[in-house]
């Protein structure tokens, strides 16, 4: 599978604009982000991406395109983008060409490919920081749209009673399994959508993906969901909450809290 990679200068732009830079190009198809000082760098799939809608979003910005293969996105993660994270001081997220990490609680491999999921992402951190604080002893737990698997590798670590993680994207769900190969979890990995959900019931449901997608899909969630379960829910901006809340207390869900970071954030609902 290969991406297009969207190279764009934000030399004199302000950070407010690079955050509608960024979500206007999240409602057209680009899932990963990576930001430096004078650059935005957005991915999306080839068989997704448009020139036309692409020209729409940036309008007089300056960018430039290119065709990423699957050996090129990895080879582009590796020297570039995807150095260990530490999170809370408990958690390291790293991959199998990093040697030299911290020694803290959980150690997670990841062999991100194509997948969205290192912890880098704003919505992927603040995810993980709500498993560290809660419990996941003896929960079952569903990871969807799992991208890398990491919020679910997770859970299983700790000691979550089962996990199970679904994408539609086949190359996430090859990429999850590799990872729960790679830290020694047992996570069931499946190929689909929300619809895939019926026969299902959770105590823990982590859905970070995107608003248009939380909304459409949200009744689905609480329908697998046990009474007294959490649903956690990210990839929204703070300008999106009320919408997200007003949504998830109409299905009978109760909010909790949230945990932001550079205006993203990651919600707990109880049902």
């Amino acid at each position: 599978m290969n991406y297009v990679k969207v190279q764009i200068s934000t030399v004199g732009i302000p950070d407010y604009m690079v955050d509608v830079i960024t979500y206007n190009l999240g409602e057209i198809g680009f899932d990963s982000f990576e930001t430096d000082s004078n650059y935005l760098c957005s991915y999306v799939k080839q068989t997704v991406y448009d020139d036309k809608s692409l020209k729409t979003v940036l309008q007089n910005n300056k960018y430039s395109t290119e065709i990423i293969t699957g050996k090129n996105w990895n080879e582009e993660w590796e020297k570039n983008y995807f150095q260990p994270i530490v999170i809370e001081d408990k958690c390291v997220i790293r991959s199998s060409f990093h040697t030299n990490v911290p020694d803290v609680q959980y150690n997670i491999l990841i062999d991100p490919k194509m997948s969205f999921g290192t912890g880098h992402h704003e919505t992927t951190s603040s995810m993980i920081s709500w498993i560290l604080e809660d419990d996941m002893t003896n929960k079952s737990v569903l990871d969807m749209g799992c991208g890398t698997g990491i919020l679910g590798i997770l859970a299983k670590m700790k000691n979550a009673s089962s996990v199970i993680g679904v994408d539609v994207d086949p190359w996430c769900v090859s990429n999850a399994t590799e990872n729960t190969l790679l830290n020694n979890v047992d996570m069931k990995v499946i190929l689909g959508d929300a619809e895939s959900l019926s026969s299902y019931q959770f105590d823990v449901i982590f859905a970070n993906i995107n608003r248009n997608i939380l909304l459409a899909d949200m009744n689905k969630y609480v329908g697998c969901l046990k009474n007294g379960g959490c649903l956690y829910m990210s990839g929204f901006y703070s300008e999106d909450l009320a919408m997200i809340r007003e949504k998830a207390e109409s299905l009978g869900l109760t909010y909790v809290s949230k945990k932001d970071k550079h205006n993203w954030v990651a919600a707990k609902f109880v049902k």
